[in-house]
């Protein structure tokens, strides 16, 4: 006879921080499919980042309470497009797909989605499956980071921003380095939602400087040509 597995105390000390949180108490009085769907309301409260008719790329968004998110705050007038490598259900309003955002594939579904045009908000919550071993699972991390930056940095509207979910520790000051270079204001948010033993933190970029210094160049011959 199979025995059943020990319960071990980290275990057994995370499921009783899991049903005790109040957070996943109100998303299931809401009906989001996580916690984390708060941490998007308060940022996007603080500065407001959604608004009907934008085309919003979430990256990482399953279970899809970002979606939710998004899709109630746009009044469901707007795009979601949505990655992550696990199954995520139909969200009305919102167009997924179950692959892999570091593989071709799936940037080539967001080009053939998006077309010419371009997007208003990139949000990634992506995160490596956890090693133990934290050095390895900080550089992961920050390989998905610099991924969703580099997308942002291609696809963003002049005006558009970028919030992307980092860790604090090795790694944390190049990626905020990083971020200085593409945007013109780089922000660091810590909603109460995320908890507090967390090293989780959030950076907000705005105004990516690649795509501004293109609209500028493109209204100067624009203009040069009227003259």
């Amino acid at each position: 006879m199979a025995q059943k597995p020990k319960r071990t105390k980290s275990g057994s000390a995370w499921m009783h921080e899991h049903v005790t949180d109040p957070y996943v108490k109100k998303a299931q009085q809401d009906n989001y499919r996580s916690r984390a769907a708060y941490k998007l309301l308060e940022i996007d409260k603080r500065d407001h980042l959604l608004r009907p008719g934008m085309t919003v790329v979430d990256l990482g968004a399953a279970p899809g309470s970002w979606c939710q998110v998004a899709v109630e705050k746009m009044k469901r007038q707007g795009r979601v497009l949505a990655i992550d490598l696990l199954p995520m259900a139909p969200i009305p309003g919102v167009d997924s797909l179950e692959g892999d955002f570091t593989e071709p594939a799936a940037l080539a579904w967001l080009e053939e989605k998006l077309q010419s045009g371009r997007v208003d908000l990139v949000l990634s919550d992506m995160a490596p499956n956890i090693s133990g071993v934290m050095l390895s699972d900080q550089a992961r991390q920050y390989e998905l980071c610099e991924l969703a930056l580099d997308f942002s940095v291609n696809w963003l509207k002049p005006d558009g921003a970028f919030l992307v979910k980092v860790f604090q520790g090795v790694g944390f000051e190049d990626f905020r380095a990083q971020m200085r270079q593409a945007f013109e204001q780089v922000l660091i948010r810590k909603p109460e939602a995320s908890r507090d033993r967390s090293a989780e933190v959030y950076l907000l970029g705005r105004r990516p400087v690649a795509a501004r210094v293109a609209a500028d160049e493109t209204a100067v011959t624009s203009q040069q040509k009227s003259d």
